[in-house]
């Protein structure tokens, strides 16, 4: 193992304990929550370099590149995930080999990959990303608007809805991190109630870097870290 590799896998096993720790201080099992490694900024052979530390959950951004470290890494078992917004034209070249959707966040979005994934024979699984900090940049269904958008969405034969995906505001106070990622949980467990889904709404995806334990505590079950995991590389 290399220098760079050896870090990388440093970075890794202190990201897992920190996940542990959290999930333990919330009385939660730390199996219950999956690390998603985000790879959008480094060359495949980082992320390639992550994998073998045993992060097998990699997350990307944008399209194009995540098709270019699918090809370059294609021989290796990656659950690949697309964390970043999706342009609808980008739809059919990628949802051919994703284990989630994280970031479905319109109807027209929602058409466009029940179409591609007829199209393909798949069942495309997405999470709904809802804008819970209210930031008028950041894409996602409105909070109060969900449960009635969650009702059309079941039109769509081809999408596995799993749950819900958010990002906190850049320039909130802890407490504020907390009550966003508690709304979040909050709107999940009462969509659920309201349209159960067939996969049970069980996935909430929310927590980076910064803020993953705070997630952890309020149930998220997916975080989504990259700049801890490159400490030292980049």
């Amino acid at each position: 193992m290399n220098q760079t590799a050896r870090k990388i896998s440093d970075n890794y096993r202190r990201a897992v304990d920190r996940v542990a720790d959290a999930a333990v201080n919330a009385n939660r099992d730390p199996q219950s929550v999956t690390i998603v490694g985000v790879t959008k900024y480094v060359e495949p052979e980082l992320a390639e370099a992550l994998f073998q530390a045993g992060c097998h959950h990699l997350g990307e951004s944008r399209p194009q590149v995540l098709l270019a470290k699918q090809e370059a890494l294609s021989d290796l078992p990656i659950h690949w995930h697309m964390i970043g917004h999706l342009q609808r034209n980008k739809v059919k070249r990628a949802i051919s080999n994703l284990a989630l959707v994280h970031s479905l966040d319109s109807i027209r979005l929602a058409e466009a990959i029940d179409a591609a994934a007829n199209e393909q024979g798949l069942t495309v699984p997405v999470l709904l990303e809802v804008n819970i900090s209210g930031d008028d940049a950041k894409h996602g269904f409105q909070p109060g608007e969900l449960s009635g958008q969650a009702n059309e969405l079941q039109q769509y034969k081809h999408l596995r809805v799993q749950g819900l995906m958010g990002m906190a505001g850049l320039s909130a106070d802890e407490s504020n991190v907390r009550s966003q990622f508690r709304m979040l949980r909050e709107l999940r467990d009462s969509l659920n109630e309201v349209h159960p889904m067939e996969a049970g709404w069980s996935e909430l995806s929310m927590g980076m870097s910064g803020d993953f334990e705070l997630a952890i505590a309020e149930g998220a079950t997916l975080v989504r870290i990259g700049s801890m995991l490159f400490e030292g590389v980049l």
